[in-house]
């Protein structure tokens, strides 16, 4: 995966007309860096998302099935 986002974003900058060549010499440092630190920063995305949605599975699940909830049966 990082390999074609990587290929993709240098085909962005070499056809990129206005990148004067100091941009684009930053603009390679920046995605060789972004692409070497990406198996380490997925992950820990990953870990987080999961943790996320552990904390608030209940919210989760009412936001998707609010019917099964019973919202509304307060109505005595």
């Amino acid at each position: 995966m990082a390999y074609l986002l990587c290929k993709k974003w240098i085909f962005f900058f070499l056809h990129d007309e206005e990148m004067s060549p100091s941009d684009r010499s930053i603009s390679r440092i920046i995605l060789a860096i972004a692409t070497l630190l990406w198996p380490i920063v997925v992950p820990f995305a990953y870990l987080e998302l999961l943790s996320f949605n552990i904390k608030h599975k209940k919210d989760i699940d009412l936001l998707r099935n609010p019917t099964q909830v019973g919202i509304g049966d307060d109505e005595n």
